[in-house]
């Protein structure tokens, strides 16, 4: 090219701008979520990406702009998935792991990564399941938020005979397997020691011993049920429903779903703390410096719709206290 001809081109380059890099070349950060569940169990999981996406926002982060999200790894409730999806993502290189759906997300992220960085929320406590050393300072490569479900027992408690103050016979469903199991057990146990209430403990692992646990709870006539963790929320508001036990969880999307009640820590506000943890991690923290979060906001949410439709009268006083009423 002659050189008349390369100092024209050169500046019709400039006049044009910089040439677009197509956006699979891009060198944007990448935050990979790495989930458990089935999205139809949680209703409300656009929610939680959208505050998630707001405390990323406090920090710099805008999705598009100046950082990726891929948030289609979920093992759809199959947990026996997730080493899998974890290695996919870290395969990839992704900046950041954020969990979801509890412990078994977070443990298979551990299991895949050393050196990414996770941020995860935690049903258990995490010093006591092994996912950090401390609250203060979690050391390795994870941190982020406890959720504190073994304390709530005794409030979910309360709340359950406060709905059904003739009750003396109380379900409580558990995972079989998971971190907190018998924690959650024990917790209950000690709660009803100054109460007169017996505690059935029902381990449901699949989705077809649910209609089993369900006889059990009519035969030994269950004045209610405790819903502490379970990956199949919405046929447990059917069942509950139709079997007329009344059903309190920790999950504002079981009461929002056909359920009697939920009490427990707001989800939008925990992936906000995420979302500003995983900005910061992008910005150079380590999570080794970040202490574990605890929930500061709690929901009570009641459905009027499903209490009337179980013969209930809810206390006046309980309606006061909820955040959300659904009628």
């Amino acid at each position: 090219m002659r050189r008349r001809q390369f100092i024209a081109t050169a500046a019709g380059m400039v006049a044009l701008g910089p040439i677009a890099v197509p956006a699979q070349q891009s060198k944007l950060p990448v935050i990979g979520f790495l989930g458990g569940f089935n999205p139809s169990v949680n209703a409300e999981i656009e929610l939680e990406l959208a505050a998630f996406r707001r405390g990323l926002g406090e920090i710099g982060y805008v999705e598009g702009q100046n950082v990726l999200i891929e948030s289609t790894r979920r093992a759809e409730g199959h947990l026996d998935r997730l080493p899998a999806l974890a290695a996919d993502l870290v395969r990839r290189n992704v900046d950041v792991i954020v969990t979801q759906g509890g412990d078994p997300a977070s443990f298979a992220a551990k299991n895949a990564t050393s050196t990414i960085p996770i941020v995860f929320h935690s049903a258990s406590d995490p010093v006591a399941a092994g996912l950090v050393s401390s609250l203060a300072r979690p050391g390795g490569n994870l941190t982020g938020v406890s959720m504190l479900w073994v304390e709530l027992m005794p409030k979910l408690l309360e709340l359950l005979l406060g709905l059904v103050p003739q009750g003396r016979v109380i379900g409580l469903l558990v995972q079989p397997g998971s971190p907190d199991a018998e924690r959650i057990i024990g917790a209950v146990r000690t709660a009803v020691r100054t109460k007169r209430v017996e505690i059935i403990n029902l381990k449901v692992r699949v989705r077809s011993e649910l209609e089993g646990a369900f006889e059990t709870l009519r035969r030994m006539k269950a004045g209610g049920l405790m819903l502490p963790q379970s990956a199949f929320r919405a046929e447990i508001a059917a069942l509950a429903l139709r079997h007329g036990v009344p059903t309190i969880a920790l999950q504002r999307d079981f009461a929002r779903g056909g359920g009697l009640a939920s009490y427990g820590p707001s989800l939008p506000a925990i992936y906000h703390l995420k979302g500003i943890y995983a900005g910061k991690i992008l910005k150079g923290a380590k999570p080794a410096d970040l202490p574990v979060q605890q929930p500061t906001k709690f929901e009570l949410v009641i459905n009027l719709k499903t209490a009337k439709a179980l013969g209930l009268s809810v206390p006046p006083q309980l309606l006061a206290r909820a955040d959300e009423v659904i009628e």
